[in-house]
């Protein structure tokens, strides 16, 4: 078993793979604009799920017919969940137009908090999913999309579980973490 990266590490790689998928986000927002304010959360959900999908299959086969590598696909989830956790952040009535500025400043809100949330979970399980696969990430994300599905169909509403938001901020802490293990070499089991 190897030793893992001391923890200090993990911050700067999470940051720097966080960075990469932030540029995208705002590259993107430059050339569409907000176009993705009209996606409700289950068409979000969905995109989520395709983009797993066909990581699966890419881990499964090894073979890619369009361009989007494994890393490409997991800094789309990174940026998927992140425009989910915006949307449900911002109340029905607002403008669908976001600039520039206000997407970028509303992804980094929603960074944060996934951000703050990655450096409680790391202290208590202690770099435990540096051990982890990336098929692990990948059935991880698969369940958490499943989950908010089923919130959805069940109105929004858990009797004792987590609801939505913590599903995305999973889903793009998960997908880090996987680009942080391609970043080092580890490209499947």
């Amino acid at each position: 078993m190897e030793k893992s990266a001391p923890m200090s590490d993990t911050y700067e790689q999470y940051d720097a793979e966080a960075k990469t998928c932030r540029n995208i986000f705002i590259s993107k927002t430059k050339d569409y604009g907000t176009s993705w304010r009209v996606l409700r959360t289950i068409s979000i959900a969905d995109q989520l799920y395709i983009k797993a999908k066909r990581i699966r299959t890419l881990q499964e086969t090894d073979l890619a017919k369009v361009g989007e590598d494994k890393a490409g696909e997991f800094r789309a989830m990174v940026n998927y969940g992140i425009i989910g956790l915006i949307q449900l952040s911002i109340s029905g009535d607002a403008a669908e137009e976001l600039s520039v500025e206000e997407a970028g400043k509303r992804y980094d809100g929603q960074l944060a908090v996934a951000r703050e949330i990655m450096l409680a979970k790391n202290h208590d399980y202690g770099e435990a999913w540096r051990e982890m696969s990336q098929e692990s990430f990948t059935d991880l994300i698969l369940m958490k999309i499943l989950r908010i599905r089923q919130i959805i169909a069940n109105e929004g509403k858990t009797l004792i579980s987590e609801g939505i938001d913590s599903n995305f901020i999973d889903i793009v802490n998960y997908s880090l973490f996987a680009l942080i293990l391609i970043g080092e070499g580890q490209h499947s089991a």
